[in-house]
This record gives structure tokens, C-alpha cells and sequence, in this order.
């Protein structure tokens, strides 16, 4: 086992590093905040790729706590070769990858057909008819990237979802910076056709404008118009 720093090392060590390593060497120094400010800079990042593996809210928190778990007891390890959101998000992709192989081996790969949309914010807290609208879009938008096979599916949410470069994202999967643009271009020629297929009903209740929206401008002219 590596040895951990003590916190009295902390300064010396700080003196000499910045960013990542410092990261690590406050949270090998058992530096509670340290900790937090690791989970906090990468929770986002790490949660996504997970979903885009296993396309369940529940089970992506699962793999990402226990990803961080696995890290934080071989967080010695990391020697700054590559980021550390490269190394914690190859963990993610480990651990989500081996839950899927555990559920292929047990009871097939489900389709999922229940799992939870993730609600992205929206700023439409005075405007509901608008914000179903967008909700609705944003549920077809992460619909039809369920839908890709799973290697598009990770090509798509590392370099569109989560705006990693085309570099980045090779060395995060392991392949070369030509088979990301190719499997990229595949998965958003399978996007569009999904949304293609859907994407008439939705547009039916797009750009609203009803509500308090529409008694706004109602009120307005009315009141250019010299009534109360």
C-alpha cells in the first residue's frame, strides 16, 4: 500500500504542483474538502457517461459512487499521465461496462424501457405552456440517444453531450481520433433519423405562445388602445 502524505507535507507539496495533483495530494493527505471539491468538479461529467452507458438515472448514480469509491482507495495510482477527469471517467466506463456484461450474462440487456428522463433546468418558470414544450423536446432529444448502440451512444455523449475534443475523447475510449469522427458522423446520422420519426407531432406544440405570455401581450395592446 502507498504511503499516504501527512498533512504537515501538504505545504511542501503544494509549493511544487497545481491543479490535478494537488487534488490528489490533499486528498491522499485525507483533506475532507479535497475530496468534495474532486466529486464536485467531475459529478456532472461522470453521471453523463455513465447514463450514456446504461441509459438508467438510478444505475449511473450507482456506478458513479461506486467509481469514485474504487479511485479514492487507489488514488495513489494516478500519476498525472493523463487528466484526472480522463482517469476518473475511465473508471465510470469500466465499472458501467461491467454491469452491463453482469446483466447480458444474467438477464439480457433490457431496453429500459421505464428508465427516468433526466430533467435538464429550465428557465420557463413563468411560462408553462413553453416549458412543456421544451420538455418534450428534451425527452425526444434523450430518447433517440438512447436509442443508439452503445458505441455511438459514448461517442456521442463524451464529444456533443459533454464537449470533449476529438482527441480527448480517443484517449478517454481508447481508439484512434479517426474512429471517433467516424462513429460520431454514424451516431448523428442515427439521431436524425430517429428524431425524423418523431419529431412532426412535437413541433405541433413548439414556439407557444399561450398563457401568461399571450395575456401579456394582450394587456399591452389593450392598453395602447386607450383600454383598462
Amino acid at each position: 500500500m502507498s504511503k499516504l502524505a501527512t498533512p504537515a507535507t501538504v505545504p511542501m507539496i503544494a509549493e511544487s504542483l497545481s491543479g490535478d495533483m494537488l487534488l490528489v495530494h490533499r486528498a491522499l493527505a485525507r483533506e475532507p474538502d479535497a475530496f468534495r471539491a474532486i466529486m464536485k468538479i467531475h459529478n456532472q461529467r461522470l453521471y453523463r457517461i455513465a447514463r450514456g452507458i446504461l441509459r438508467n438515472d438510478a444505475e449511473a448514480e450507482d456506478v458513479v459512487q461506486e467509481a469514485y469509491v474504487s479511485a479514492f482507495v487507489s488514488l495513489a495510482a494516478f500519476r498525472g499521465e493523463s487528466t484526472l477527469a480522463t482517469w476518473l471517467s475511465r473508471i465510470v466506463i469500466n465499472e458501467a461496462l461491467g454491469r452491463v456484461r453482469k446483466k447480458r450474462r444474467t438477464v439480457g440487456m433490457p431496453d429500459n424501457p421505464e428508465a427516468q428522463i433526466i430533467r435538464f433546468p429550465l428557465n420557463s418558470n413563468d411560462d408553462p405552456e413553453r416549458a412543456m414544450a421544451q420538455r418534450q423536446i428534451l425527452a425526444l432529444v434523450e430518447r433517440a440517444t438512447d436509442s443508439l448502440p452503445d458505441i455511438y451512444r459514448m461517442v456521442f455523449v463524451a464529444r456533443v453531450i459533454e464537449g470533449l475534443s476529438m482527441e480527448e475523447t480517443a484517449d478517454l475510449l481508447g481508439v484512434r481520433p479517426e474512429t471517433i469522427k467516424t462513429r460520431l458522423h454514424r451516431a448523428r446520422v442515427l439521431l436524425r433519423k430517429a428524431l425524423d420519426n418523431e419529431i412532426g407531432p412535437v413541433l405541433l406544440d413548439a414556439f407557444p405562445f399561450a398563457g401568461r405570455r399571450c395575456e401579456q401581450l394582450t394587456q399591452a395592446v389593450m392598453g395602447r388602445l386607450g383600454f383598462e
